[in-house]
């Protein structure tokens, strides 16, 4: 089975890309490679901090190995928090994040949301980029205990549910990071066959 390194040190991320990946790839994490770099993420844009953080790894290593970014974009906020969505109040405490994002919004009637992921992968030393979208909308208050980050607050067009109240299988059929993800293991598969 070939073997790619997911370039996160986000537990949550990783374990839902295992599962997308199931018996297709075997997936490597950071610890799985004895890899401790801190990984710089100072661009402005997703597709800037994707691409950083492939590229740090893959200078170091020379590992095949992908990255992703991901941020809630809300309408009305002009697209806020965006590309800053993990440190929006609170350097990677999910609960302030989220917190800070309803108060900003409990007199905006707009709710819509969206969230985006892109995807750097370093093949070969070859650069793509892969994106998947989910939008939706943010609701008045958290809901649900599953997921991580802005799920509790975020409602997938075509469902009632928030990410939170989903299991990972349900949450999939929307997601915007097993949308990336999927064009990124079609995009693998290709070149492997």
């Amino acid at each position: 089975m070939r073997q790619i390194v997911f370039v996160t040190n986000n537990q949550h991320k990783l374990i839902e890309i295992r599962h997308l990946a199931k018996d297709k790839f075997q997936i490597q994490s950071l610890q799985d490679v004895d890899f401790n770099y801190d990984i710089p993420e100072t661009s402005p844009t997703l597709e800037g901090n994707a691409l950083e953080k492939a590229r740090f790894f893959y200078k170091k290593t020379g590992k095949n190995c992908f990255a992703d970014d991901t941020g809630l974009e809300v309408h009305a906020l002009g697209g806020l928090p965006g590309v800053n969505s993990a440190r929006f109040a609170s350097d990677h405490d999910y609960n302030k994040n989220m917190m800070h994002l309803l108060e900003l919004m409990k007199d905006i009637e707009d709710r819509r949301a969206r969230f985006r992921t892109v995807i750097a992968l370093i093949l070969d030393g070859k650069e793509f980029l892969f994106e998947g979208i989910v939008n939706g909308h943010i609701t008045y208050e958290p809901r649900g205990q599953n997921g991580f980050g802005y799920d509790p607050i975020f409602v997938p067009q075509g469902d009632n549910r928030t990410f939170a109240q989903m299991t990972l299988d349900e949450k999939n059929l929307y997601s915007h990071r097993q949308k990336a993800f999927s064009k990124l293991i079609d995009f693998l598969q290709n070149v492997s066959s």
